[in-house]
């Protein structure tokens, strides 16, 4: 079968439908995940969908190739990607979810875990493989059935949180699939819910639903101040990422949130590792040794984090909790892993409502002044190569007090900031962002970031990060 090689990205397959990704790639891609998962003696795979238009077909397709080669197919239907995550820890160990995440709404795509773990890299280049030479045996022992996930799913996450006091939220869904399931979650750990595009619609006919962009946010920030609830959440397209504003509008970014969330699990689990990606704010890495931590900086990709925390803990260690600046947070204390914007939710509210002023909570947490993620537009394959550049001429430019990391692409540290520049892993830009403790700290390290770019790139330009 002939496929379009640039959907098979490195944490999951994305695509436009149907132009490069259709019914016939599904049936493939369920033939070819279902041949690596008998392999492995995984019989079981469940598979959900988030609320796409092209989700129903594709769903479909998915699973007829899953059966075809002799799989269990457990359908959980219309869910989160995080739902579908819970399916795969407690029904059986492999899943498939079919999800665009916060990509355009033509887009679509596929989530997958293996065994227990979430598959990137070079497996998802060796299902293309196996795709392209349509190896795989047909077999008739194959079966589907139907499972709700809601109904446990819930239970598990209201049994386990409990807050201290009731507190009035608006949960912008951005008519993701997390609408169908969030609000009556919060409900029932006693919030009192304000919603706000709850309707599933692949349309997404009020504002895309990606809670990283400030642009997406305004509904939430306007009924907040309108109402006079507390706190504001949103999420993503397939509910895996956590969006916070406070009662006055201030967005609480990703590594802001990790602080916090450190802070709490290292009081039950002193001395264990957090995680948190190379976007994240100079602020972290202190506030969780503080806390009793070990502070961890990796690469970005939800995949590459839960992989490393498994790692860790197949090592002997402990890794109860990672996140990224994309807005992915992997809880272990308590939980299982997996990145899950809702229980994210349920986490933050649960610390928040220890105190009268969940705001203020919030607003103490350590900040800087930062840029938000930017992108250079480059041609295909040219990320990757500007940034070997870079990294060989890297210690040419900054001397001491200036620390380099080279973990994923080039981070440079000083004292009062850092800059990044690496390559995006799904589509062909550079990623940056710049962090001082003062406005005069960034725009120092923006310019001297900018000025060692264009030495291997005279045109870069800058521009927000589309995602």
């Amino acid at each position: 079968m002939q496929v379009t090689a640039s959907i098979f990205k490195a944490y999951d397959i994305r695509g436009t439908y149907p132009r490069t990704l259709h019914e016939d790639l599904a049936v493939g891609l369920g033939r070819a995940f279902g041949t690596l998962a008998l392999k492995e003696g995984q019989s079981t795979v469940a598979v959900g969908r988030d609320g796409r238009l092209s989700g129903p077909a594709l769903s479909a397709a998915l699973i007829e190739g899953l059966v075809s080669v002799g799989v269990q197919v457990i359908d959980v239907g219309l869910t989160t990607t995080p739902q579908l995550y819970f399916a795969a820890h407690t029904l059986c160990s492999s899943g498939i979810q079919v999800t665009g995440s916060h990509n355009p709404k033509d887009d679509n795509g596929f989530k997958m875990v293996l065994g227990g773990r979430a598959i990137y890299g070079d497996e998802i280049q060796t299902l293309r493989q196996i795709i392209e030479q349509e190896s795989w045996t047909l077999s008739d022992k194959g079966s589907v059935r139907s499972e709700n996930v809601l109904t446990p799913y819930m239970q598990r996450i209201v049994n386990g949180v409990q807050l201290k006091r009731p507190m009035k939220i608006v949960v912008d869904s951005g008519n993701g699939i997390a609408g169908a399931s969030a609000p009556g979650i919060f409900r029932a750990l006693g919030c009192e819910v304000i919603e706000l595009f709850s309707e599933v619609d692949g349309n997404f006919p009020n504002h895309h639903p990606d809670p990283s962009k400030p642009e997406n946010l305004q509904d939430l920030i306007a009924t907040l101040k309108r109402t006079g609830a507390e706190l504001g959440l949103a999420f993503d397209g397939d509910g895996d990422r956590l969006g916070i504003v406070t009662q006055d509008g201030e967005t609480i970014y990703p590594d802001r949130q990790m602080q916090l969330f450190a802070q709490d699990v290292l009081s039950r689990v002193p001395g264990g590792t957090i995680l948190f990606d190379v976007k994240c704010s100079q602020r972290l890495a202190p506030a969780i040794r503080k806390a009793g931590g070990t502070a961890l900086m990796y690469k970005t990709g939800h995949s590459l984090i839960k992989a490393k925390m498994k790692e860790i803990e197949a090592a002997g260690g402990q890794a109860p909790l990672g996140g990224e600046m994309s807005g992915h947070i992997f809880f272990k204390e308590r939980w299982y892993g997996f990145d899950d914007g809702t229980y994210a939710g349920c986490r933050l509210l649960e610390i928040v409502s220890r105190s009268p002023d969940a705001n203020a909570v919030l607003k103490a947490l350590p900040s800087s002044f930062s840029t938000p993620e930017l992108n250079v537009v480059c041609q295909e394959g040219e990320p990757h190569q500007l940034t070997a550049q870079l990294l060989q001429i890297a210690s040419q430019h900054f001397s001491a007090p200036a620390e380099i990391s080279t973990i994923d692409g080039l981070r440079v540290d000083w004292p009062d900031g850092f800059g990044l520049i690496r390559a995006s892993n799904t589509t062909p830009v550079l990623v940056l962002r710049f962090e001082g403790h003062t406005q005069a700290a960034l725009e120092r390290i923006q310019d001297a970031m900018l000025t060692l770019l264009r030495t291997v790139k005279p045109a870069a330009s800058l521009q927000s990060a589309a995602h």
